[in-house]
């Protein structure tokens, strides 16, 4: 019998993974097989770029980089070179709503959508840039703003455990589609421009004003998806009578029945072609997390370097 799904996340938790926040990256320069390569990489800008100096330009040059006026007025081609900024703004919109309080395997959604975010966060700041995050659920929604370092990662590491340990089944709360919405209009207020901007959900509630604000977002910033999904989801098993609990109730349901599963994958389908549909009409990358694998393995397969390992495995072959 599997291990129950882990359904808090500590803050100890999320600070031990500074140590596995490696093998992948979140900048515009993927391997061929990441999910932002290709028509992706045109969609994440990456840092910006200051002007360092005019020179002649030298066999290997860029020759989208001749500076063509000044290659006029010396008589030779010249080329302007850039330096990357030294960090970009980086905002993890982190879903710890009570739809995201499940799971069936290694993990609760919460869980996994927390860890991600903490990776992210780790991998961003140790690279030189600033992390904030907008963290939301039906108690309250938390705002960090950009900062540089392990000083920004604590910070939301801290946020995100308070917000996933209040978590309750039984809650006096219902579970409310809006709030994604509500941290979307957040994020729009403060990521100016040139911000990378990187949604963590299970796209519950998504819906045209979705589709709106994203939209808004793209026109100056890059745009993020992590889709956090369970496997019961897609597909709920023949298993007889059971209890399956909510945030807020549970109850008894007999999953022999033919149309109960249906309805439950029609509902996880269309969330899943939805948050697909804005995300490839607007060439924004979609990353699917399963609750059911390690979230770190994910996100070196998904955005990491295989292609040089296998490379690497070949030569020592």
């Amino acid at each position: 019998m599997s291990e129950p799904a882990r359904a808090y996340v500590t803050l100890d938790d999320l600070l031990k993974l500074r140590h596995r926040a490696t093998g992948f990256s979140f900048l515009p320069r993927q391997p061929v097989h990441s999910l932002l390569a290709g028509r992706h990489a045109s969609r994440v800008r990456g840092r910006g770029l200051d002007f360092e100096e005019l020179r002649p330009y030298v066999e290997g040059d860029d020759t989208r980089a001749i500076d063509w006026p000044a290659t006029a007025r010396f008589g030779r081609a010249h080329v302007r070179i850039y330096n990357e900024e030294r960090d970009r703004s980086v905002l993890l919109l982190v879903d710890q709503r009570l739809s995201m309080f499940f799971g069936s395997r290694h993990a609760m959604k919460s869980v996994a959508a927390a860890e991600a975010a903490a990776l992210a966060a780790w991998r961003i700041t140790s690279l030189g840039d600033r992390a904030g995050a907008i963290i939301f659920s039906e108690s309250d929604i938390v705002e960090v703003r950009p900062r540089a370092r392990e000083t920004a990662v604590r910070q939301i590491a801290g946020a995100l455990a308070r917000q996933n340990q209040a978590l309750r089944i039984g809650a006096d709360k219902a579970a409310e589609p809006d709030l994604l919405n509500d941290a979307l209009r957040r994020a729009t207020r403060l990521a100016t421009h040139d911000w990378l901007i990187c949604l963590i959900t299970d796209a519950f509630g998504a819906n045209e004003t979705t589709v709106e604000l994203v939209t808004r977002m793209t026109s100056h910033n890059d745009v993020l998806t992590i889709f956090i999904h369970d496997p019961l989801e897609a597909s709920l098993p023949d298993i007889g009578n059971v209890v399956m609990a909510d945030a807020a109730s549970q109850i008894e349901v007999d999953t022999s029945a033919h149309g109960l599963r249906a309805r439950f994958a029609t509902d996880f389908i269309a969330r899943r072609d939805r948050i697909e549909t804005f995300s490839r009409d607007r060439a924004i990358p979609i990353l699917p997390i399963s609750t059911e694998h390690d979230v770190v393995d994910q996100l070196r397969q998904l955005l990491g370097r295989r292609l040089a390992r296998a490379r690497g495995a070949g030569h020592g072959g």
